[in-house]
Formats: structure tokens, C-alpha cells, sequence
């Protein structure tokens, strides 16, 4: 009868670990968005897109496309340190550019940013939120 108790809390456990928790964002100004920063299932967390834009604000910063892509990242940063994860914790990357032109220039930051070299996808596409020149979306594991 122990074990079959065991098992059971541990069914229970690992089944509402599986539900998913949608968070909203820690941003005041962005509380009324119509989605969530991080939506977390398990020890996944799964991350909107984020621009290199200053949440405190509102404005994308100057700078051109490093600027932004080092603020994009701070902001990715930012959201998985408030649900205790890292960059280290990334294990998957998709990256939108404006123009694929950028993409040389945006390796040399996300080389130092990501030097565990998480699986990743970059495409271009016009018309990005705001017109921001990137937008990278994260998948991270919490260890």
C-alpha cells in the first residue's frame, strides 16, 4: 500500500507539472498585452518574441541592429532570471530580421551571448513590431 501511495503522489505530481501557467508580464506598461511573456510548462519555459525595445519606455533603442539585439537579449534575460532560468538555459532560438543583410552582424553578438550554441532558427521578414530591426523568441530548460 506504500508504494502505491508513492506512486500515485508521484503521478500527481508529474501531471500538474504538466499544466501549463501563462505569466504575465512583469512590465507595468505592458501588463494589458493580449499574450504572455513566458508561458511555463513543466521546467520548460517558453518565451514571446522580444525587441530591442526599452520596456520603461516603450521606445526602441537607438543603435541600429546591435543595439537592439543586445537589448532584445537583456529583455529574454531579464524575463527568464524572474522565473529563475539563465541564458545558459536556452536550448532553442528563433531569430526574425528585418533584413538578411544583418545576419553577419547579428552572429558577432549572439556568438557572445550564446556561447552554448542552443539549436536556432533566423529568417527575415519586413514589417516587424514597432519596426524594429529584430525579434528573437526563446525556448528555455529551468535546471
Amino acid at each position: 500500500m506504500k508504494y502505491l501511495s508513492l506512486a500515485f503522489l508521484f503521478l500527481f505530481i508529474s501531471c500538474n507539472q504538466s499544466v501549463p501557467v501563462f505569466h504575465k508580464s512583469h512590465y507595468p506598461k505592458k501588463s494589458d498585452a493580449p499574450f504572455s511573456d513566458v508561458v511555463e510548462v513543466g521546467d520548460m519555459l517558453y518565451l514571446s518574441g522580444q525587441i530591442g525595445m526599452n520596456h520603461n519606455t516603450r521606445e526602441l533603442i537607438d543603435g541600429g541592429l546591435s543595439a537592439q539585439a543586445t537589448q532584445a537579449i537583456d529583455n529574454i534575460e531579464d524575463v527568464l532570471k524572474l522565473h529563475e532560468a539563465e541564458l545558459s538555459d536556452v536550448v532553442k532560438i528563433t531569430v526574425i530580421l528585418d533584413d538578411m543583410s544583418d545576419f553577419t552582424a547579428f552572429n558577432e553578438i549572439y556568438k557572445f551571448r550564446f556561447p552554448h550554441k542552443p539549436a536556432r532558427t533566423t529568417f527575415a521578414a519586413s514589417g516587424l513590431a514597432r519596426g524594429s530591426l529584430v525579434e528573437i523568441e526563446v525556448i528555455a530548460v529551468k535546471n
